[in-house]
């Protein structure tokens, strides 16, 4: 007589249905399908294929973050290489006399002479504590400005195009009325610094806060905020990318602003930086002491992008999920 009892299915047949049905949509991570592997009742060789498959996975993700890409120290340094295979080419060739245009190896062994003498820590620590310092005077400056002029559209209009002319004024103009002001001291050099950075980073700030969805205004208005509070706590983080941009932008201007006030402005009370050092060699006439300044201004420029400016971008754009596709 049948029974009627209905059949036990086998665990491993491919008919047999778990106890619990998870439906896994496609676009869900290899962790929803180790959850799936594990809260169903069978335990058969496709989950546990599933699970090995999804922990591979994990790990493999895992160890691809950690991994550092090497690519983005050795290609600079291979562009370097290159670079000066190429530079001792071309004095190989002999067009230019060797005190014209020394070679690699002429302008380290002036590298080990001016370390020795320490007038190259001197001038590297001058410039780089003289931009340093004007630089965050000038963000400092800046930031409430551009907030200002952002977020007040009469006195926008009225100093938006001052600001404008501002930036694109060369900073070298600022030096001789300078010196006529402060004499030749460091007020002088840090002048120069301010009006090459600050018209950058307001304009920075600016184009930030235009770029921001009315939205933010709209949410902010509905929950009360005061105007201070909407330009520090909405407004400013919102205009983050825009402001980062000028700040960037401001740094370039900060350096070579502080570079062309060491140039022109030598004496008095002013310390010796990298200016100085190259205003040096051109009164000497010594091409070494002028190239081993030109190569130390554009190192410290490399370094401060690379250590100071990169990670804040890539931090900024990790936040904002907007890291994947970038090619930097």
């Amino acid at each position: 007589m049948p029974s009627n009892s209905s059949p036990v299915a086998d665990p491993e047949s491919p008919l047999a249905e778990p106890s619990t049905t998870l439906l896994e949509p496609v676009e869900a991570g290899e962790s929803t399908k180790i959850h799936a592997a594990l809260t169903r009742s069978s335990t058969g060789s496709a989950d546990l294929r599933e699970l090995e498959s999804g922990l591979d996975s994990l790990q493999s993700d895992a160890v691809r973050k950690a991994r550092v890409d090497w690519s983005r120290i050795l290609l600079p340094v291979a562009a370097v290489v290159v670079l000066i295979i190429i530079w001792q080419f071309y004095v190989s060739l002999g067009l230019k006399r060797r005190d014209q245009v020394p070679g690699p190896m002429d302008v380290l062994e002036q590298f080990g002479t001016l370390w020795a003498e320490g007038s190259l820590q001197e001038a590297v620590w001058t410039s780089l504590q003289r931009g340093l310092l004007g630089f965050l005077i000038s963000v400092a400056i800046a930031t409430p400005v551009g907030l200002l002029l952002a977020q007040v559209a009469p006195l926008r209009r009225a100093f938006g195009p001052l600001i404008s002319g501002l930036q694109v004024l060369p900073s070298v103009a600022w030096v001789p009325a300078a010196i006529i002001w402060f004499g030749l001291t460091d007020a002088t050099v840090y002048f120069v610094v301010f009006m090459g950075a600050i018209p950058s980073i307001i304009n920075g700030l600016i184009s930030g806060v235009d770029q921001i969805p009315p939205q933010y205004r709209s949410v902010g208005t509905v929950l009360g905020a005061s105007r201070l509070q909407m330009a520090v706590q909405i407004i400013l983080p919102a205009a983050l990318p825009g402001y980062l941009s000028g700040l960037k932008q401001g740094w370039a201007f900060s350096w070579r602003s502080l570079m062309a006030a060491e140039i022109i402005a030598v004496g008095g009370t002013i310390g010796f930086g990298l200016g100085s050092m190259l205003n040096q060699g051109r009164d000497l006439a010594d091409m070494t002491i002028v190239m081993s300044a030109i190569l130390l201004i554009l190192a410290v420029g490399i370094l401060i992008e690379l250590l100071v400016f990169a990670p804040i971008e890539k931090r900024l754009l990790q936040r904002r999920g907007l890291l994947a596709g970038s090619t930097r």
